[in-house]
């Protein structure tokens, strides 16, 4: 029988007891670091809710369960002292945060942690360039979007139409200050040019007129009336009440709104002295730099410009080949491919699609936690389809899920094969699934899911373009289950013509912004590759020069989300499958692709 020694059965205790010390300060710091990100994540969440009824009201359906203090209803606009006290208090967002110890955390705060500091790190790297982003773009500014919000601004409660009305009071401050924005970028030279400027003109003419306003046709009365009576038909008002916010809303658009539109026309033409020619952001002294900044932002992509380039010129060749390839061999398919008049789809309503595709996706998806959410496809007004994109899906809050809309603008999105890659990109597996899916994961984990207030643009529309181009092989599959070969071939045509386009025009973003080419120049570009037109080439290039980085944060997101397939198959040469890279795909998103890498490699 074996003893201890005497030496042993002394320091034994005390080497236990230190031990249990040790283990117990560690449990204390780092409930310590936990607690103390958690309250600042919590602060954050609160604070960037508050600033904002707009962004409130999409984001949560129920604002009392998140903010116990109450909010005050805002519309922000630009103010110069604002921006800088903003910038000021992201810097002091960062400090806190480098003042915490992520590895004194659990894991899932350790990640947001440093998701969080990046998130930030590049809202200041942006935000150093004061006058160059465009609130007033001709073909995303606010002066078309904000209308759409304020049609589609759900009324769930009597509160949300005090709030509408609120919003409504305070649109006239509202492009006063982007007005004043306006004059300060012109001060810098950082002004649109009168080509842009008369487009934004025009659509502040159109978008509210008197006429409209005075019939009572116009989409802002129109859709009011109906989130009204559906208010009052639900017992949530009474048909004086339900009178009283209609005269109220058409006194404010009358009064308030249409006079904005007026003001802000004037200030603009004011303004409209220049024949400086439209160019990329390139052309401008920081321009290079704050396209930089701005492509990072936009796509989550941190790439350099040449090894951007590089991936999409590696890409371009691949689907111009793949293209050829099939355009050779499948001579029929070609033949068909030339026709004007697309093949039938064996689809022909918008429930039969979606049905389709949730039935194809659920082997390779995983399911959203919950009930299956619902889905309505609705079409756009058709006093809105000039404004409106061809279909967009509205996000749900946060906190109601369960109902969602996507809306088809019937003037721009024609029927079969095109709908329903459509409905893929906004529905199912798209943008639809993935943000309710996403929603239900943070809502589950936090009381305060920051996450759901950081912007990913590149995961967001590179993930719905991914699902996109599945749904193409989807189409190809339906085809040929109804015995249409050249049909199935046309659709994989299409599918490579498409990403080839795509391609091309992100590759043309970088050309206009960050190297400063003009029309000229990039006419034999797009000549190679069939778009012959002077024309086009013109539109081509105005689009893109006045919305940098919109065709990257699509394409570079989904190349992006090819490069992260690539890795994971590297890495599970034995598990992989497209379930388990999807899920680690919702599960870890949205986020930048850095931090993506990161966690997958980890």
């Amino acid at each position: 029988m074996k003893t201890r020694s005497p030496f042993l059965r002394k320091i034994l205790p005390a080497l236990v007891g230190a031990i249990l010390l040790t283990a117990l300060v560690l449990l204390i710091l780092c409930l310590k670091e936990t607690h103390s990100f958690r309250s600042l994540t919590r602060r954050i969440f609160v604070e960037e809710l508050s600033d904002s009824t707009l962004n409130m009201h999409y984001t949560i359906a129920h604002p009392e369960n998140f903010l116990p203090n109450g909010y005050r209803v805002l519309l922000p606009g630009y103010d110069r002292q604002q921006a800088d006290a903003n910038r000021l208090g992201t810097e002091n967002l960062l400090a806190a945060l480098s003042s915490l110890h992520p590895d004194r955390m659990p894991l899932r705060d350790a990640r947001l942690h440093r998701q969080l500091s990046r998130y930030l790190e590049q809202t200041l790297a942006l935000n150093q360039f004061s006058c160059y982003s465009e609130p007033l773009s001709p073909s995303s500014g606010a002066q078309s979007q904000l209308p759409i919000l304020l049609a589609e601004y759900t009324f769930r409660t009597e509160q949300d139409v005090e709030d509408y009305l609120a919003l409504l009071e305070q649109t006239d401050d509202y492009f006063s200050s982007l007005l004043c924005y306006e004059r300060e970028k012109a001060r810098e030279g950082l002004l649109l040019p009168a080509s842009s400027l008369e487009k934004v003109c025009l659509q502040c003419d159109t978008i509210l007129t008197l006429s409209d306003l005075k019939t009572g046709r116009h989409f802002l009365q129109t859709t009011f009336s109906e989130r009204i009576r559906s208010l009052e038909n639900a017992d949530e008002i009474t048909s004086e009440e339900a009178a009283r916010y209609t005269d109220q809303n058409n006194r404010l658009l009358l009064e308030v709104l249409l006079p904005a539109y007026r003001s802000l026309r004037e200030g603009l033409e004011d303004l409209c002295c220049s024949d400086r020619p439209l160019t990329g952001l390139g052309a401008f002294p920081e321009g290079k730099e704050y396209y930089k900044a701005l492509l990072i932002s936009e796509t989550g992509s941190y790439r350099s410009i040449p090894e951007i380039e590089a991936l999409l010129l590696g890409r371009l060749e691949t689907e111009y080949l793949a293209l050829r390839e099939l355009l050779l061999k499948e001579s029929s398919a070609a033949a068909l491919y030339l026709e004007e008049e697309a093949p039938a789809f064996p689809l022909s309503t918008t429930a039969e699609m979606i049905a389709d595709l949730k039935q194809r996706m659920s082997s390779d998806f995983p399911a959203i936690p919950g009930d299956p959410p619902g889905v309505t496809v609705k079409p756009v007004q058709e006093s809105l389809e000039a404004y409106c994109a061809p279909a967009f899906y509205l996000t749900s809050p946060l906190d109601d899920t369960d109902s969602n809309v996507i809306y088809i603008n019937g003037r721009k999105t024609p029927k079969g094969l095109e709908l329903y890659t459509t409905l893929a990109h906004e529905g199912f597996p798209g943008h639809l699934y993935q943000h309710v899916y996403a929603n239900r994961r943070m809502l589950a984990e936090d009381d305060a899911p920051l996450s759901a207030l950081l912007w990913y643009g590149g995961y967001l529309e590179g993930w719905a373009l991914y699902t996109e181009f599945l749904s193409f092989d989807y189409a190809s599959e339906l085809f040929r289950e109804a015995g249409r070969e050249d049909a199935a071939i046309l659709t994989q045509i299409e599918k490579h013509n498409r990403s080839m386009q795509l391609c091309l025009y992100s590759l043309l973003d970088l050309k206009i912004h960050y190297e400063n080419k003009k029309t000229a120049d990039i006419a034999p570009i797009l000549s190679k590759y069939g778009i012959t037109d002077s024309r086009h080439h013109t539109a081509i290039f105005n689009y893109i020069a006045e919305d940098p980085c919109n065709y990257p944060k699509y394409y570079l997101g989904y190349l992006e989300i090819l490069s992260l397939q690539d890795t994971a198959k590297e890495l599970w040469p034995d598990t992989y499958s497209d379930l388990k890279f999807h899920t680690f795909l919702l599960d870890n998103g949205p986020a930048d692709f850095l931090t993506l890498q990161e966690r997958l490699t980890q």
